[in-house]
């Protein structure tokens, strides 16, 4: 319990103004007099560096994919469009019938939207086609494996 000793200590040496002690003449006459001087390397002073280039950080930038969300197929918003279409329906009726904004009906006919199951689902009943699996564009109640 040495280490974690709290006694209180006082050093006491002679101050200078700040610009006197840190010029080298005044460093060199305080070690001549044989006072103490103490000098410490600050990291990265002066230079104003945030971020330092590690081995991991040329990892990443060597790293060429490209991470991106799976937007809705293209095809898929030509079906919607055409079920929307062939319903006389606009995207403000189809959104206002499936309780989504227009702008949501948009993204999924230009291919822009991120698929969502549940939107996907109520599109699907609206317009009476499907949209999900290996048979898109196909009515609903027609099943590949009935017939």
């Amino acid at each position: 319990m040495a280490e974690s000793d709290w006694d209180t200590v006082t050093v006491l040496r002679k101050k200078g103004s700040a610009a006197q002690s840190k010029s080298k003449q005044a460093i060199i006459t305080a070690q001549r007099k044989g006072e103490a001087v103490e000098t410490s390397k600050k990291w990265a002073a002066g230079q104003n560096k945030q971020h330092v280039v590690t081995k991991n950080t040329a990892k990443l930038d060597r790293e060429t994919e490209e991470l991106s969300h799976q937007r809705v197929p293209l095809e898929v918003g030509k079906v919607i469009q055409q079920g929307r279409q062939n319903k006389g329906l606009t995207q403000k009726d189809l959104a206002t019938k499936i309780n989504e904004k227009p702008q949501i009906i948009a993204e999924y006919e230009s291919g822009k939207a991120i698929p969502n199951n549940q939107v996907m689902g109520k599109i699907e009943r609206a317009i009476g086609l499907k949209l999900r699996g290996k048979d898109i564009g196909l009515p609903l109640d027609s099943d590949p494996k009935k017939k």
